[in-house]
């Protein structure tokens, strides 16, 4: 167990955990030699015994370390202390794609673009390498409060072997991202991480995973062998190019699917272009099934076996039944079987008639009668509440009371523009189904937000009136002239009408603090001990004798201004003061 200020490798001091998972725990540390924060990843146990997979995880972990692009973590530094095998990281401060999933559910579709164009980015300069992730997920995918993208994980996915099934604590995570020819028990490839990344893709759009089971087996047996439904049976507002996108990503056949991941991104460069929106569907050019080889029909099977509800145990105990039986039998004479024979298969005939009837009723009656049928949602648009209320409950389907409002440029006010679940979608008889009536047309006229949390507002324009929100780091000559994380000015200006869809820039400080230039005239020394106190500097005023500066001023200083500001330096300030001439004894 790792204790908060026990250090590793008589360098990196444990500040607190921040993640535990099925093979490795993180902490956040402090490097010791570099002043700077870092992330530790330390092996499980277990994994930390196992010879072969730390020499394949510190070989893996330190051709990982060589990468250099904004959308991956870097890798600092991979050793080993007293047993404890580690990697040292980027420290981010952020949240990975699956409490972000968790939080919102489906993410809107400018924002799993933009997320994709990161990642793709990113997993093409691995590709460039010759590095293979082999385990891409949202938990492997941080994400920053300005929206960028890092990916993490690379040493020990690529350490790891993906087929074993039942390994780790992390398997049922990493299995619904499972590319079907690793289920398969093949090698991965680049290709490989186009499929998770596809499915990674789908669980963005629509808030969930394609595949779900019981166990990972049955979960790696529909990746091998069912289709990856498409994303427009769930919300059919998402774009054709965009689901082409996720179905060409997703092919089993490695022939229909992405060559690498910079065709992925290419692709994803140009889908939400008005000419691509409501492109034609994708058709796969290559069969499916063909990658369906005897080796793979051989696993299936074996897969299937493995999750065979009844167990050797079962039938061993019906053997022994059946011997016990055929004991039994010996025992009665032939006179007496004669005797009993006719009673025998009276009754027996009555049980098997009794029997079927109960099985047939069970299967085939009593699901009928109580089946509930499906109805198709029939599209409202344009109708009064009224009359969309009666087409859907004539249907059998529910309408709730409470209506939602919404803003339309087509469908006049007081008239259906939607409903939820939407037209076309296929749910049972009595279903609850709820209206959007027409607001008529309108917008949000962009209110002054200067001062105010952009965190906040930001999550105000994109959830309440579905705006376009970029950030914009804005230069400040004096950080300590403002407040962190507030907004400075917006674009458009204040009063602007805006519809669904618009963009606003948020204009805020960029919140890197640099050392300002203490000699410029502008500071005292009060003014320097209250900066040195917020940001955790240790501040050492210095008086100098020179005749150079008037007694008082501040002419120099230790660190450079522009210089960044690291909590726990120290910062020294030189001060003129009046030489003190020197006395002679007269002789």
């Amino acid at each position: 167990m790792i204790m908060k200020g026990q250090k590793i490798n008589d360098r990196y001091q444990i500040i607190k955990t921040i993640g535990e998972g099925g093979m490795a725990n993180v902490y956040l540390a402090y490097d010791t030699i570099l002043d700077r924060n870092v992330a530790v990843k330390v092996l499980r146990g277990d994994l930390a015994t196992d010879e072969k997979f730390v020499r394949r995880f510190q070989r893996e972990a330190l051709s990982a370390s060589s990468l250099n692009h904004p959308n991956i973590v870097e890798v600092y530094d991979v050793g080993e202390d007293n047993g404890l095998y580690y990697i040292v990281m980027e420290y981010i401060e952020g949240k990975h794609l699956k409490q972000l999933l968790k939080k919102r559910g489906a993410l809107t579709v400018r924002e799993v673009v933009d997320i994709m164009l990161q990642l793709t980015d990113g997993i093409s300069a691995a590709h460039d390498s010759y590095i293979i992730h082999r385990d891409i997920k949202p938990q492997n995918i941080m994400i920053l409060e300005n929206g960028l993208i890092k990916i993490t994980d690379f040493g020990i996915a690529m350490a790891l072997n993906a087929t074993q099934l039942t390994q780790t604590n992390s398997v049922m995570g990493s299995v619904h991202y499972l590319p079907p020819e690793q289920a398969s028990g093949k090698q991965a490839t680049i290709q490989s991480d186009v499929y998770s990344m596809g499915v990674l893709m789908y669980e963005l759009l629509v808030g969930q995973v394609p595949f779900k089971g019981d166990n990972a087996v049955e979960i790696a047996l529909k990746h091998i062998k069912d289709e990856i439904p498409s994303v427009r049976s769930i919300n059919s507002n998402i774009p054709q190019s965009v689901a082409n996108i996720v179905k060409k990503s997703t092919a089993k056949n490695l022939k229909n699917r992405y060559a690498d991941a910079r065709e992925m991104n290419e692709d994803l460069k140009t889908c939400l272009e008005e000419a691509r929106l409501d492109e034609d569907e994708y058709v796969f050019s290559y069969p499916e099934n063909d990658t369906e080889d005897k080796k793979t029909k051989k696993l299936v099977s074996e897969l299937e076996n493995s999750i065979d509800n009844e167990t050797i145990e079962e039938k061993r105990d019906k053997t022994e039944k059946i011997e016990k039986q055929e004991v039994i039998s010996k025992q009665i004479t032939e006179e007496d079987m004669k005797k009993h024979e006719n009673k025998i298969l009276l009754v027996l005939a009555i049980v098997f008639t009794t029997l079927v009837v109960t099985i047939t009723a069970i299967v085939f009656l009593i699901p009928k009668l109580t089946e509930t049928p499906d109805v198709s949602i029939p599209d409202v648009s344009d109708l009064t509440v009224i009359e969309a209320e009666k087409k859907l409950e004539d249907l059998g389907l529910s309408v709730v009371s409470e209506t939602k409002e919404v803003t339309s440029d087509t469908i006049e006010e007081g008239k259906v523009v939607k409903t939820s679940p939407q037209s076309g979608r296929t749910v049972k008889k009595g279903s609850n189904i709820t209206l959007y009536v027409s607001m008529g047309e309108g917008g949000y006229v962009l209110e002054d937000l200067k001062g105010k949390n952009y965190i906040e507002q930001k999550a105000i324009l994109e959830r309440v009136y579905n705006l376009y929100v970029e950030i914009v780091e804005d230069e400040i000559e004096d950080i300590t002239k403002v407040e962190k994380d507030t907004i400075l000015s917006t674009e458009p200006e204040v009063g602007t009408l805006l519809k669904e869809g618009d963009t606003v820039k948020l204009h805020i400080p960029d919140t890197s603090i640099l050392y300002p230039d203490f000699t410029s005239g502008n500071y005292s020394l009060k003014d320097i001990e209250d900066f040195a106190t917020k940001y955790g500097i240790n501040f050492e005023p210095e008086y100098v004798e020179t005749s150079d500066y008037a007694p008082g001023t501040i002419y120099d200083q230790s660190k450079e201004p522009g210089s960044p500001v690291i909590s726990g330096t120290s910062l020294q300030i030189y001060i003129a003061s009046e030489p003190i001439e020197e006395q002679t004894e007269a002789e």
